[in-house]
């Protein structure tokens, strides 16, 4: 049993997040408690290995995660600490204020010291326990939100959790919280659903011409409507700042695009305004961290062609570790039909020349930068 984490632990809501929750902390030795509104779903997570349902024998929890979606988890948070007076209570909705709110105005007072907000940043397009995984946390932020009273036991326990299951924990007020995930997840989720909407015009033909590019930018937009009206609701005032920022720029190249139209002429300064838009974004793409928070300058990424034949991704792979170099991530670009696939590989920028050198001696091709 794990030194890190106060055992048994009740997961309330055996969803993505709670069953990768129990997936992970069960693989840590904690045993596992598992409650959800649906006994259906509750008996699915337990035939996954999430946890198990408990008896009317069963111990209390020590500590006790709900995973529910805003709008219910104050009521559930609020219910866990009157049900188990010493256990901590922590909820790991993807809203922090609203809860925190919530449950201020309807939790006693003297319950409050045991409750403690939390986020691992983490998810799939894909929704359910079936989904669940218990490597979805690894090299993660998990963000811990303690309030005034928060009492210093739970802000460790959490700590430890947030170890025991690979992510990295950071401390953050809730405030900051939701205008940082505005910023970094769910304004991203409006933008791609935006984009994705505009796919539902163009012709078959012209869809045939799409790319890896709006495929990278429509990815998000495949997630659960359901859930997605519960985040944004609970956190439309840091969602909606964020937005305005953004309609803004849009106005700005709006214009810029209706004087190009009108006037090609390249005096008007147009060309200026999109340029400084694209320059604008590349400055925010590179502050972006890259593996384990470390800046993305200190990574190279060099692109390999792999042939479409069984195996050949994972020789790549084996002998990128014979070359003694470490893969910090993997994209992989490959279209149906084609030969061959990209693979976009990042390592340590320090290590381009030797990687680009003996993959070449391999036999492999390396695209040009």
């Amino acid at each position: 049993m794990t030194a890190l984490v106060p055992s048994p632990v009740r997961i309330i809501g055996t969803g993505l997040i709670g069953g990768s929750l129990g997936l992970a902390l069960r693989r840590a030795g904690v045993e596992i408690q598992v409650e959800d509104a649906s006994p259906g779903t509750a008996a699915l997570a337990v035939e996954l290995g999430v946890g198990e349902l408990p008896g009317a024998d069963a111990p209390d929890p020590a500590l006790v995660l709900v995973a529910a979606p805003p709008d219910v988890a104050a009521a559930l948070v609020q219910r866990a600490l009157r049900s188990w007076p010493e256990a901590l209570v922590a909820d790991v909705a993807s809203v922090k204020s609203t809860v925190l709110d919530g449950l201020r105005s309807r939790a006693r007072a003297e319950d409050l010291p045991r409750y403690i907000g939390a986020h691992p940043m983490a998810g799939r397009e894909v929704s359910g326990v079936i989904a669940a995984r218990a490597d979805l946390f690894l090299g993660r932020p998990f963000v811990i939100v303690p309030h005034q009273s928060t009492e210093p036991r739970a802000v460790n326990a959490l700590r430890g959790l947030a170890l025991e299951i690979g992510s990295v924990p950071t401390t953050m007020d809730a405030a900051a919280h939701d205008i940082a995930v505005a910023q970094v997840s769910h304004v991203p989720q409006v933008m791609s659903s935006l984009l994705a909407a505009t796919l539902l015009e163009p012709s078959e033909p012209a869809l045939g011409l799409a790319g890896q590019g709006l495929r990278d930018t429509t990815r998000i937009a495949d997630s659960d409507p359901r859930l997605w009206v519960e985040i944004l609701g609970a956190n439309a005032s840091a969602v909606g700042q964020v937005l305005g920022v953004v309609r803004e720029r849009l106005e700005d190249v709006l214009t810029a695009l209706g004087t190009l139209a009108g006037d090609p002429d390249p005096g008007t300064g147009s060309r200026r305004a999109l340029a400084d838009l694209v320059s604008a974004g590349n400055r925010g793409v590179r502050r972006i961290p890259g593996k384990h928070g470390g800046a993305t300058d200190a990574f190279a990424t060099v692109v390999v062609l792999v042939p479409d034949r069984p195996g050949e991704l994972a020789r790549l792979l084996t002998e990128i570790g014979q070359i003694g170099v470490n893969l910090e991530d993997l994209r992989l670009e490959h279209e149906l039909g084609r030969d061959v696939g990209l693979a976009h590989i990042a390592i340590d920028a320090a290590r381009e020349d030797l990687l680009t050198r003996e993959l070449a001696e391999r036999g492999w091709r390396v695209a040009d930068a």
